[in-house]
Protein backbone atom coordinates (compact mmCIF):
# COMPACT_ATOMS: atom_id res chain seq x y z
CA UNK A 1 0.00 0.00 0.00
CA UNK A 2 1.27 3.30 -1.18
CA UNK A 3 0.74 5.95 1.65
CA UNK A 4 0.58 9.91 0.41
CA UNK A 5 0.61 13.06 2.51
CA UNK A 6 -1.98 14.93 0.51
CA UNK A 7 -4.65 17.69 0.54
CA UNK A 8 -8.30 17.31 1.00
CA UNK A 9 -10.71 19.98 -0.59
CA UNK A 10 -13.83 20.63 2.06
CA UNK A 11 -15.57 23.87 2.03
CA UNK A 12 -18.08 25.88 -0.15
CA UNK A 13 -18.13 27.18 -4.43
CA UNK A 14 -15.58 29.54 -4.58
CA UNK A 15 -14.40 29.75 -1.21
CA UNK A 16 -12.13 26.15 -0.43
CA UNK A 17 -9.76 25.47 2.26
CA UNK A 18 -8.03 22.24 2.09
CA UNK A 19 -6.85 19.68 5.04
CA UNK A 20 -3.69 17.67 4.87
CA UNK A 21 -4.51 14.43 5.89
CA UNK A 22 -2.47 11.28 4.83
CA UNK A 23 -4.52 8.73 2.77
CA UNK A 24 -3.79 5.39 0.82
CA UNK A 25 -3.07 6.82 -2.71
CA UNK A 26 -5.42 4.45 -4.85
CA UNK A 27 -8.59 6.29 -2.83
CA UNK A 28 -10.34 9.33 -4.35
CA UNK A 29 -9.31 13.10 -3.83
CA UNK A 30 -12.17 13.55 -1.08
CA UNK A 31 -12.23 10.02 -0.21
CA UNK A 32 -11.15 7.81 2.77
CA UNK A 33 -8.05 8.99 4.77
CA UNK A 34 -5.77 7.49 7.46
CA UNK A 35 -5.13 10.26 9.47
CA UNK A 36 -5.75 13.97 9.02
CA UNK A 37 -2.52 16.02 9.82
CA UNK A 38 -3.73 20.25 9.92
CA UNK A 39 -5.28 22.30 7.35
CA UNK A 40 -4.78 25.10 4.67
CA UNK A 41 -6.40 27.99 3.67
CA UNK A 42 -5.21 29.83 0.89
CA UNK A 43 -7.72 32.69 1.24
CA UNK A 44 -6.27 33.95 4.68
CA UNK A 45 -4.15 37.04 3.94
CA UNK A 46 -1.51 35.98 4.72
CA UNK A 47 -2.44 32.08 3.99
CA UNK A 48 -2.72 29.55 6.72
CA UNK A 49 -0.82 26.51 7.03
CA UNK A 50 -1.20 24.66 10.51
CA UNK A 51 -0.08 21.38 11.01
CA UNK A 52 1.40 18.59 13.31
CA UNK A 53 4.54 18.64 12.78
CA UNK A 54 5.55 15.55 14.85
CA UNK A 55 3.02 13.72 13.12
CA UNK A 56 4.38 14.73 9.59
CA UNK A 57 7.92 13.94 10.65
CA UNK A 58 6.67 10.31 11.49
CA UNK A 59 4.90 9.76 8.54
CA UNK A 60 7.56 10.55 5.92
CA UNK A 61 10.16 8.61 8.25
CA UNK A 62 8.11 5.58 7.88
CA UNK A 63 7.56 5.93 3.81
CA UNK A 64 4.93 8.34 3.73
CA UNK A 65 5.51 10.93 0.43
CA UNK A 66 4.02 14.07 0.07
CA UNK A 67 2.31 15.16 -2.91
CA UNK A 68 3.88 18.50 -4.92
CA UNK A 69 2.09 20.83 -3.10
CA UNK A 70 2.43 19.79 0.35
CA UNK A 71 6.19 19.41 -0.04
CA UNK A 72 6.23 23.24 -0.81
CA UNK A 73 3.65 23.79 1.87
CA UNK A 74 6.27 21.90 4.47
CA UNK A 75 8.75 23.88 2.91
CA UNK A 76 7.58 27.42 3.79
CA UNK A 77 6.35 26.27 7.34
CA UNK A 78 10.09 25.19 8.08
CA UNK A 79 9.65 21.41 8.42
CA UNK A 80 12.69 20.58 6.32
CA UNK A 81 15.18 21.82 8.97
CA UNK A 82 13.36 18.92 10.80
CA UNK A 83 13.63 16.19 8.61
CA UNK A 84 17.27 16.96 7.69
CA UNK A 85 18.05 16.56 11.72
Amino acid sequence: MSVKIRLRRMGAKKSPFYRIVVADSRSPRNGRFIEELGYYNPLTEPTTIKFDEEKAVQWIKNGAQPTDVVKRLFTTAGLDEKLSK
